[in-house]
């Protein structure tokens, strides 16, 4: 079965076509910006990535030029859409409403947008994604893979806060978690790898990308998770402050006369590394290569987020008592051994050994500790479509 996998952000879509036989990628592309000054990048396997300029004024549009780019004659991978047995959505927040994937039905669309309160800024693109692929291919099985369904395995004292019982009552209130999907396939990858029983390990999963969450998954099953209600908790992010006393919010509204809604975007768009660094960047290539010439704020930066990674590390050691595995994925925890280099310092109490040759590789599933680490740490880059895909194939296949 050949599986459309769409990720839909509120101006950009992000698609794969994978065969589920074998797992292979045949296509994939980027629609972004759009409503405004729009562009697609198109890329078959095995042919030349394509960029070009393109109207999109919705979503709708987009999935369209998708399809089209799919069967074109001369660049598409299949001949009609009746080729694409399934479309897998990624849907951002599913509250308590859904523990595992699901086959999209007019009910699933309502609990989703239920929860659109919960993820103001993902569920209605997911939303409007979901009903533009609905409007195009009317006949095909569709499945929503949710972000935080790995995560609804935590035990009650892990995703409680210390607030007034009353609003989890009312308004469900609690730590649900994020990058559950990726989380899920990295840790079970980690088993594979290292062949022993996913049901027997303690695996700790550090998801660093622009985004980032850490994860504790005892025997199989997620038991905490870096971020909460919303993606704003836990680590410092690329422009994502991550944990912070809340009193803050209320001391800088009244230091500068702002808003709580102009200080919910500063710790969401102006905080994390890019704050920290002073503006420098959010992107850690442009950091690392400051941490090496000796940039003031670029040094700051990374030793502030790493030490918070090495903190969550040690809190989800204590949280499963033991760990066996730890793992980094994502953009930065699979291309920056500056990183896990930093991160791997402070944990010498596990007995962690960098191989620094293995540290250096990219791109590949590898244990980057010597032979006698007591502590395995392992490098495993996520593939969140191909994981996406399994579900949906799982579901409607």
């Amino acid at each position: 079965m050949k599986v459309l996998v769409i990720n839909c952000g509120s101006s950009s879509l992000k698609f794969q076509l994978i065969d589920s036989e074998s797992e292979q990628c045949l296509a994939k592309g980027l629609c972004e910006r759009i409503g405004l000054d729009g562009s697609m990048t198109y890329a078959p396997e095995g042919g030349e990535k394509v960029k070009k300029a393109i109207d999109m004024p919705d979503h709708t549009e987009a999935i369209r030029l998708v399809l089209e780019a799919l069967t074109n004659p001369g660049t598409g991978v299949v001949k009609s859409l009746d080729e694409i047995g399934a479309v897998g959505h990624r849907v951002v927040h599913g509250g308590e409403k859904f523990a595992k994937s699901v086959v999209i039905s007019e009910e699933v669309l309502a609990a989703v947008e239920e929860c659109n309160d919960l993820a103001p800024l993902h569920n209605p693109a997911n939303l409007i994604g979901i009903n533009a692929c609905k409007e195009l291919m009317p006949d095909t099985p569709m499945v929503g893979v949710f972000d935080t369904a790995f995560h609804q395995t935590m035990p009650e004292e892990a995703y409680m806060y210390g607030l007034p019982y009353e609003y989890y009552q009312k308004y469900r209130i609690r730590r649900y978690g994020f990058h559950g999907t990726s989380h899920s396939y990295v840790s079970a990858r980690a088993a594979e790898v290292l062949g022993r029983s996913y049901e027997e390990l303690k695996i700790i999963v550090c998801h660093l990308g622009n985004g980032a969450s850490v994860s504790a998954v005892k025997n199989g099953k997620c038991v905490d998770t870096s971020m909460g209600l919303t993606p704003l908790e836990g680590l410092i992010m690329g422009t994502r402050s991550g944990d912070i006393d809340p009193a803050i919010i209320e001391f800088i509204a009244h230091k500068e006369g702002r808003s709580i809604d102009d200080i919910m975007a500063v710790l969401n768009k102006k905080s994390g590394v890019l704050g920290l660094s002073g503006n420098l960047s959010s992107d850690f290539r442009d950091l690392e290569d400051g941490y090496n010439r000796g940039d003031a704020g670029a040094a700051r930066a990374m030793k502030t987020y790493c030490y918070h990674v090495a903190k969550y590390i040690g809190a989800y050691t204590a949280a499963m008592n033991g760990v066996d595995v730890i793992c980094f994925t994502a953009g930065i925890g699979e291309n920056a051994p500056l990183v896990r280099n930093l991160v791997c310092g402070y944990l010498g109490y596990l007995g962690v050994e960098l191989d620094q040759d293995a540290n250096r590789k990219r791109g590949e599933d590898i244990v980057i500790t010597t032979p006698g680490s007591r502590t395995a740490v392992m490098v495993i880059p996520t593939n969140e479509e191909l994981a996406i895909a399994r579900e949906t194939v799982r579901l409607v296949g």
